[in-house]
């Protein structure tokens, strides 16, 4: 009778140490889930941000939505630029565009400042870009080039994915260096009359702007 109690009583530990032990590793996955990814970063973004692609991306309606635009002034030069402050707009950037207007262009604002890295994926004209910092001083700006056509197997998404890897890895990047909140993408060769230099100052409405960004 005494040892059928211990039995009983050794299973009902062992039960209990079982439950315990999966409480414990669903604790541990949901922590890793949540945590910083390890594994190693998938080709990333932008003409565009070099961040990951929306997880989902927009549907087409048939409709096109018309853009906001934002009037900025550089260099004492006005200029009507299209607002990038979301993740879907921040992806699609000026990409497969064949024409700037001369007073136009785009105006990436971000949540918060981090190191931005632009490319120019699927852009058949050249652009210029300007990143600034959160208080609107610019940080860097680049006379970025086309980029040779996808070829035929780049033109294919790797399974299960919104990229091709080979295409995404030879893309020059054009760093901001430090951290920016707000980039700017212009006609090609505007920067030549704009005749900006690291730390100055573009206006922008700051406050609102980082209020829009999502």
């Amino acid at each position: 009778m005494a040892w059928k109690m211990t039995t009983g009583r050794l299973m009902m530990l062992i039960t209990a140490a079982a439950i315990g032990g999966s409480a414990l590793l669903l604790a541990t996955c949901d922590n890793s889930a949540g945590g910083q990814n390890t594994s190693k970063p998938k080709p990333q973004e932008p003409s565009k941000p070099d961040t990951q692609p929306p997880k989902e991306q927009p549907k087409d309606d048939g409709k096109q939505t018309k853009p906001r635009i934002e009037k900025v002034t550089i260099s004492s030069k006005d200029f009507k630029l299209e607002l990038a402050a979301d993740p879907n707009t921040r992806f699609k950037g000026l990409s497969d565009r064949t024409e700037i207007a001369g007073d136009g262009g785009m105006l990436f604002v971000f949540p918060r400042a981090s190191v931005q890295q632009f490319v120019m994926r699927d852009c058949p004209i050249p652009i210029d870009i300007i990143y600034l910092n959160a208080s609107g001083r610019v940080l860097a700006s680049y006379k970025m080039v086309p980029e040779p056509p996808r070829t035929a197997e780049e033109k294919v998404n790797d399974p299960g994915q919104s990229f091709n890897r080979h295409y995404e890895e030879r893309l020059k990047r054009y760093s901001s260096k430090f951290d920016c909140q707000f980039v700017i993408e212009l006609k090609g060769d505007t920067l030549d009359s704009l005749k900006l230099k690291e730390g100055d100052k573009i206006d922008l409405d700051l406050v609102r702007l980082k209020q829009l960004a999502k």
